[in-house]
């Protein structure tokens, strides 16, 4: 996000480092609370005695999603929904492990799927958007640095309208994962007990700040580009 020279041709600039410092340390405090939450809760056994895999199996076919298909991805905390193949992806650790924090991983990308399945608003709108990030995210900095150094000023704003995109989609992201994990919690707490909710509450609150902290910081740098294209 931050791959080009500070202030974009405008030399040393203090808002620009504030941003790029800010993101840096929610970054790593987000990354941090996530782990450790995660850690904490993948000691403690499910109450159901089963596996991430089996039970958001279970939430998927109690919840009118039972097309949808589970397999194994590499990696850790690597688990996400892919409706091209509807398919969860979940991790090794979520696909067999029985722990509360590997079952409200597994359930939070059942949510998804659920999502899918009933038509969720913000989840299709979400989907729309992909191919369109996919495109601006890639032109929106060569648009700008093109803009700034040949004044061509129509430039600039292209390239902040294309980077729009890309916070209009961690903003619409917000509510799609936040949806995700109350499926997850509400199966979670009438399948379960006191202790699967407070714990699967607890890791997908963690989760959810990421994204908060990454939709945050773009919002950041718009308002920075635009008040930066403003003085030029």
């Amino acid at each position: 996000m931050f791959g080009i020279g500070y202030g974009y041709g405008y030399g040393f600039d203090m808002a620009y480092l504030a941003i790029v410092l800010l993101s840096v340390v929610l970054g790593a405090l987000t990354q941090g609370y996530i782990n450790s939450t995660y850690k904490k809760w993948s000691r403690i056994g499910a109450t159901a005695g089963r596996t991430g895999a089996q039970v958001a199996r279970d939430m998927l076919d109690r919840e009118g999603a039972s097309s949808v298909g589970i397999a194994r991805v590499a990696g850790h905390l690597t688990d996400y929904y892919d409706p091209r193949d509807n398919n969860l992806h979940l991790s090794e650790e979520n696909y067999e492990g029985g722990s509360v924090a590997s079952v409200a991983v597994a359930c939070h990308e059942a949510g998804h799927a659920v999502q899918t399945a009933k038509g969720y608003a913000f989840g299709r709108f979400r989907t729309a958007l992909v191919p369109v990030v996919n495109i601006t995210q890639q032109a929106w900095s060569i648009l700008f640095i093109i803009g700034m150094f040949s004044g061509i000023a129509g430039l600039t704003t292209l390239a902040i309208v294309c980077f729009a995109f890309s916070v209009l989609f961690q903003l619409v992201t917000l509510p799609v994962e936040i949806d995700a994990s109350r499926r997850a919690v509400r199966y979670l707490a009438g399948s379960g007990t006191g202790i699967d909710e407070r714990g699967a509450r607890a890791v997908l609150t963690a989760a959810a700040l990421t994204y908060v902290a990454a939709a945050l910081i773009s919002v950041l740098q718009l308002l920075y580009l635009v008040s930066r294209s403003d003085r030029r």
